[in-house]
């Protein structure tokens, strides 16, 4: 089932940006540490974050490609992608697909989410985007 749920957080909340299912796969006391270094708390602040993230990077996508689960955790190994097309990290709208890897830690509380650790290949992204800096 945790499995089941890391998938669809990255399936139906990310990629299909779809804000209704938050509540079913995150905890109410849902912490979240992301690459970018925000630490945020609850529903409302992760919805906000997806915002964020979805202006900047058109056409977001996570693909997963391992997960392994033992006990109430769950590691997910992905590749994240989007369109650069507002600003991000301090980098103007480029226009050019990026893709970085990254890895995230699920921690469950029953079948829901509690916290979400994910660490990505920030060098990798920042040189994408300085590259394609005009």
């Amino acid at each position: 089932m945790q499995k089941q749920q890391a998938r669809r957080f990255y399936q139906k909340i990310w990629d299909g940006y779809d804000k209704s299912v938050i509540t079913s796969v995150l905890h109410r006391d849902f912490s979240f540490r992301g690459s970018l270094g925000q630490q945020l708390k609850g529903h409302d602040e992760f919805s906000q974050y997806l915002d964020m993230v979805h202006k900047a990077l058109g056409d977001y996508h996570c693909a997963v490609e391992e997960l392994v689960e033992e006990g109430d955790k769950v590691f997910a190994k992905m590749c994240f992608s989007g369109i650069h097309r507002d600003e991000f990290m301090g980098y103007a709208a480029t226009g050019v697909k990026v893709s970085w890897q990254g890895c995230a830690l699920f921690s469950f509380e029953g079948e829901k989410v509690i916290d979400l650790w994910v660490l990505g290949d920030l060098q990798s992204l920042q040189q994408q985007l300085l590259q394609n800096q005009h």
